[in-house]
């Protein structure tokens, strides 16, 4: 399984890498192909991760790692923290740029972008640690959880971008493809406790949502609601039959 996994992970890099070729197809204010692209991240989310964190969140009560008796959905808010914490991301880097419709943030604005590039270092670092320490394991689990995380970084891709087109370019995108595989290639030596696992996938989640969400319901309107539905449904669907 370890070459499965690894393969994926190349794929992933390689997203990061040359999605920006199909810049014609998805630069247009908020192209379909990215919306759907979104729903279809969202609804792995909704369908997959979130129902395991139910089991997750049993692995992290008999770990005894609860901080307050009283809180009962502790890996839930690891989600919602994964979710603020993007979404400051988000705000800082429209910040630096001045506006969601100013151009990019130039080099002066250098400490926003290494923000950015190392908390998204991080999260690519985790989804490839993941390939290979899922909590569902098996063939399908792994190819639907690939393409949910391709069609991610699609957007994360065009995200990045769009905020620091210059130093995202020249370095970010090379950055995130190696967190990928540093992650994959971690993943497979090491294995962490079963509850640490639940809150990592819980805080991928809460960031998935956030990320995807962000570009869909923008105050502007530019969100494609059809194609963000059709790819929610359709995957939510397939998700469903396997």
């Amino acid at each position: 399984m370890t070459g499965a996994t690894g393969i994926m992970a190349l794929f992933l890099a390689l997203t990061h890498l040359y999605v920006r070729l199909l810049s014609p197809a998805i630069d247009t204010p908020r192209s379909p192909w990215l919306s759907l692209a979104g729903g279809a991240a969202t609804a792995y989310v909704f369908v997959h991760i979130f129902p395991d964190l139910c089991a997750g969140q049993e692995a992290v009560r008999r770990a005894g790692w609860t901080v307050l008796p009283a809180l009962d959905h502790h890996v839930f808010l690891v989600a919602l923290a994964g979710l603020l914490v993007f979404y400051g991301l988000e705000r800082a880097a429209i910040l630096a740029r001045g506006g969601r419709d100013a151009p990019p943030a130039g080099p002066e604005k250098s400490g926003v972008f290494w923000l950015h590039l190392t908390s998204f270092g991080l999260y690519n670092f985790l989804i490839g640690y993941l390939l290979d320490n899922r909590e569902v394991p098996g063939p399908v689990s792994l190819v639907t959880y690939t393409v949910a995380m391709a069609l991610h970084m699609a957007g994360t891709d065009h995200g990045l971008r769009q905020h620091f087109t210059g130093d995202y370019h020249r370095l970010g995108r090379k950055v995130l493809a190696g967190t990928v595989l540093g992650g994959w290639a971690f993943g497979v030596v090491f294995r962490v406790h079963e509850a640490l696992l639940a809150v990592l996938f819980a805080f991928l989640a809460g960031g998935v949502v956030m990320n995807t969400m962000k570009d869909e319901v923008p105050l502007d309107g530019s969100g494609n609601f059809p194609a963000f539905a059709l790819g929610a449904a359709g995957y939510a669907a397939l998700l469903l039959l396997l």
